[in-house]
């Protein structure tokens, strides 16, 4: 090997995309969730179908029709939907902020990753356990509704943006926080609202109209539209339009998460 060959550890050659190490963090990631499977995946099956039985029981005969449809089965989308979007969010929050009150945040940025390769680790961990959710779930409350999957292409499609989408929004509020307390209020005051006012348990078409301006500025209604388009075949807005904007929205919040990397933000001081 000739001298120039010799980098110091760390170093990275121009253009190169570390693979491995990538593959690393995403599998870091994805059995830190898997190796607590209990609260993971099964809490998120026990909460849909609790969901789906008050809701059902409580106001499915008053309640009447929706789009033409029973209640349960516009209802069951957009549970599925939000509790992808809360686990993909979690995974990627909960990951960075324990690392930096435990102190070893070091050992995710120490090693020869890119900021780009960093985040690619924490996102596939993060749609790797919303998609895992969004199987489980669904076999227990598409049987409960009586759905199908109509359009498994477009279903596929806004389950990998959804998760993408809150993965993404997971990174910012774990950079951002610096306490479990922090992290708990933006949970409880960003996206749970996000996610509880985006068409999960009403159709939009039925709201008056300042309130329908307000819930087509919410990416996460496109989200759960979408993904209720791909499984009942119906929607309040087309496809195509939800995926145009959430691929706008992970695009805009994937440049501030890189920055984030990039500067160090909340990370290295």
């Amino acid at each position: 090997m000739s001298q120039t060959d010799i980098r110091p550890m760390g170093e990275r050659r121009f253009g190169r995309w570390n693979s491995l190490g990538t593959r690393t963090l995403a599998m870091r990631e994805i059995r830190r969730f898997t190796n607590v499977w209990t609260q993971t995946l099964a809490a998120p099956m026990a909460t849909a179908l609790l969901f789906m039985l008050i809701f059902v029981l409580a106001l499915g005969d008053r309640r009447g029709d929706v789009m033409g449809m029973p209640f349960a089965q516009f209802l069951a989308p957009g549970i599925v939907m939000m509790t992808v979007i809360q686990n993909a969010f979690a995974n990627t929050s909960s990951s960075i902020v324990i690392s930096k009150v435990q102190g070893n945040i070091v050992d995710t940025l120490m090693p020869p990753l890119s900021p780009m390769e960093i985040m690619a680790g924490y996102v596939a961990g993060g749609v790797a356990r919303g998609a895992l959710v969004a199987v489980f779930v669904a076999l227990v409350v598409f049987p409960f509704a009586g759905v199908g999957v109509a359009q498994p292409v477009w279903a596929l499609v806004f389950v990998l943006l959804g998760a993408t989408l809150m993965s993404l929004v997971g990174i910012l509020a774990g950079v951002y926080a610096e306490k479990f307390d922090q992290m708990a209020a933006i949970t409880n005051f960003i996206v749970t609202p996000l996610s509880f006012l985006s068409g999960t348990f009403y159709s939009i078409e039925t709201l008056p109209p300042a309130m329908s301006v307000i819930s087509h500025a919410n990416p996460v209604f496109y989200v759960i539209d979408g993904f209720r388009y791909g499984i009942l075949g119906q929607s309040d807005s087309s496809p195509w339009l939800g995926a145009a904007i959430i691929l706008i929205v992970i695009a805009a919040l994937w440049y501030v998460c890189w920055r984030f990397f990039v500067t160090g933000y909340r990370l290295k001081s």
